[in-house]
């Protein structure tokens, strides 16, 4: 027969081994809710979000910081650079990870990961939203061509050459169409902007 002890002792054996933790995985494992908030009030281990938890001073993956993100802000949609990354469209590694928020929104309140939010309004925000599943949790992301365009829209902030290079490397890889690049370009205001690169590579 187990004890606290060693329920405990399994507890933070996955947590060295996989990172992130769920809930609902150490249920499968005979692990009660008390067990783990015996381990959380003992500083062993830390909840990130309901459900959710970790060793303290945990160093996450890319991966782990977008599940991190998707558990504590539903509501976000991952944007821009961190698109790019998710898309397999850029070399860069962001420094933040950029999500998407209602206009309006307070930028939500985390240590870690560190966040870098922008605000789109009607259909700059609802358009173009996939759904990608990691580790039965559902991650929010805006597709290639929604995200090129976004690009373009916060080329200051990003830089054009890294929208530029983003949209021929998505064409070639054939993650998107002109017709898309058009649709999503209009949505975000930047038609005119996109005109003269989407010709040059038709």
């Amino acid at each position: 027969m187990k004890t606290k002890d060693s329920y405990k002792q399994i507890v933070l054996q996955m947590a060295r081994k996989t990172g992130v933790i769920k809930m609902s995985d150490l249920t499968k494992q005979g692990i009660t809710r008390a067990t783990v908030s015996r381990l959380v009030n003992e500083n062993k281990l830390e909840k990130l979000a309901p459900g959710l938890y970790c060793l303290p001073e945990t160093k996450f993956s890319e991966k782990e910081s977008l599940i991190i993100i998707s558990s504590r802000v539903p509501q976000a949609v991952f944007c821009l650079l961190t698109a790019l990354q998710i898309h397999d469209l850029t070399t860069q590694l962001p420094r933040k990870v950029w999500v998407a928020m209602p206009k309006g929104s307070h930028v939500p309140k985390m240590d870690y990961p560190p966040l870098k939010m922008v605000q789109y309004s009607d259909e700059a925000f609802s358009e173009g939203i996939e759904i990608i599943e990691s580790d039965n949790i559902k991650l929010r992301v805006y597709k290639c061509a929604k995200t090129i365009a976004d690009c373009f829209k916060h080329r200051n902030k990003i830089g054009l050459d890294v929208a530029i290079e983003a949209l021929k490397d998505a064409y070639t890889k054939n993650k998107v169409t002109v017709d898309e690049l058009w649709h999503y370009a209009k949505i975000c205001r930047v038609a005119n902007v996109m005109r003269p690169y989407i010709e040059a590579i038709q």
